[in-house]
């Protein structure tokens, strides 16, 4: 029997559970059209749907939310936040935003153009809904192993880096960036290796482009580096994070994940062309550059929450519990993406549920089914090709940061343990209302009925 997997933290504070009937989750499902965004938060026993902005905060951190100065313009909580950031991931110009998808828009809107082509290993859908409308066409670059949900891989986040060169060589000019995802949230939250990001670097240098970073989960990546890659045993998180961003020109980053924060995000660069044009977007669209929509209080928090992410103990603690949740699934034969992700655990929808076609929506389906089952919430996330040609659906499960226990998770494995063993009764859904721009957040969907079930099963 594996021992289990302590966490490095005492609990000072514990927030009730309201727990629900099956009778009551399935009235809460209908209103709620079927989608897990639009579910009442109180009415969910374990929340997975997302790791952002949903972290504990730390006896320090509150602290630190005491000593905050909330001058407008110049506080010394800037001054102490941009000192870290500069300290943690070595850039010049630092500029707090609200959160990770304003500091998105804030650098697309000075670096893109329409009809430009912007690769990344792959795109979060906030990133590419962003570019998307600035008219940007969205190259995803995974590795081949990335695409392969059941290959056993250290760093199955890499980019392929001989597709990037051919994108370069072929289209160099429509070409204002390159994105590099770390960990690669929507590739499975897979890390990417410290030699990969050497070789993109280094195809950007020679084709003299911008490589920025989307760092939300940079201190997962540090630690899967350390602990994956030759090398790095006896570097410090600190040390590897520093190494990677040192081969960038910046990063855009949500303070959300892995700055322990719940509000806030980040923009970094090296480029000291950019710096005014950037302030103008800033105070434009976010707030003054010295708070850029964040509290003094917010700025405080994320300062601490960057320095306290890259602590190895609750690395080992994190990533270990969502190994624990993937072996949990694994043993009971349930498909998920291999190796189980920094973040989250990824189950395969299309796997776990066969008889669905795509366009049954397995995942959607899936993701209802679970909260029905036990008033767990997660959530789909979208289709991606694998290297067989076929689409693959995923169900999330994100761990939020210093907030479950390993009992918790342990009911989780249970519910849908118990969801896998009537996976043949369960139908599929379809849409009854889908925005053009992020459905996930806001669609309709409703069970097919029969009829409809039946003419996809036996359509050609």
């Amino acid at each position: 029997m594996s021992r289990a997997v302590l966490e490095p933290y005492r609990i000072k504070m514990v927030e009730p559970i309201r727990l629900t009937s099956r009778s009551e989750r399935e009235d809460l499902l209908q209103r709620a059209h079927y989608n897990m965004f639009l579910l009442p938060a109180e009415a969910v026993t374990v929340d997975l749907l997302t790791d952002s902005g949903t972290n504990s905060l730390s006896a320090e951190q509150w602290a630190a939310l005491m000593i905050a100065d909330e001058s407008y313009a110049g506080s010394k909580s800037f001054a102490r936040f941009e000192e870290t950031v500069r300290d943690v991931f070595g850039y010049t110009y630092v500029f707090p935003v609200h959160q990770g998808r304003g500091a998105e828009r804030l650098l697309f809107s000075v670096m893109c153009k329409a009809g430009d082509v912007a690769p990344n290993n792959t795109h979060f859908d906030t990133t590419r809904a962003n570019l998307t409308d600035f008219g940007v066409t969205c190259a995803d670059l995974l590795c081949a192993e990335g695409m392969d949900l059941q290959l056993h891989h250290p760093f199955k986040g890499n980019m392929d880096v001989e597709a990037l060169r051919t994108l370069l060589r072929e289209k160099r000019e429509r070409v204002p960036m390159v994105l590099l995802t770390i960990t690669n949230n929507s590739g499975g939250s897979q890390p990417v290796a410290m030699a990969n990001i050497r070789a993109v670097s280094a195809a950007c240098r020679e084709f003299g482009v911008p490589l920025y970073f989307d760092a939300c989960r940079f201190a997962e990546n540090a630690y899967y580096i350390q602990q994956r890659e030759n090398g790095y045993s006896n570097k410090s998180i600190e040390e590897i994070v520093r190494e990677m961003f040192s081969y960038g020109d910046g990063l855009i980053l949500s303070g959300k994940k892995d700055a322990l924060s719940n509000i806030g995000g980040l923009l970094c660069t090296n480029n000291g062309a950019l710096v005014m044009r950037l302030r103008e977007r800033l105070v434009l669209t976010e707030g003054f550059p010295t708070y850029g929509g964040m509290a003094g209080r917010d700025l405080e928090v994320m300062r601490v929450g960057l320095r306290e992410g890259m602590d190895a103990n609750y690395l080992a603690h994190r990533l270990g519990m969502t190994e624990y949740l993937g072996a949990r699934l694994r043993e009971q034969g349930i498909p998920i993406a291999e190796p189980a992700g920094g973040s989250s655990v990824f189950l395969d929808a299309r796997g776990f549920l066969p008889h669905l076609k795509l366009e049954q929506l397995p995942a959607a389906a899936l993701a209802a089914e679970i909260y029905l089952e036990g008033g767990v919430r997660t959530v789909e996330i979208g289709s991606a090709k694998l290297s067989s040609g076929e689409t693959m659906s995923l169900v999330r499960l994100c761990l939020p940061r210093r907030v479950y226990s390993q009992t918790q998770l342990d009911y989780v494995a249970d519910v849908i343990g118990d969801v896998w063993k009537r996976r043949s009764e369960i139908g599929g859904l379809e849409y009854e209302f889908k925005p053009e721009i992020l459905p996930a957040f806001s669609a309709y969907y409703r069970p097919l009925s029969a009829v409809a079930e039946q003419e996809l099963a036996t359509a050609d």
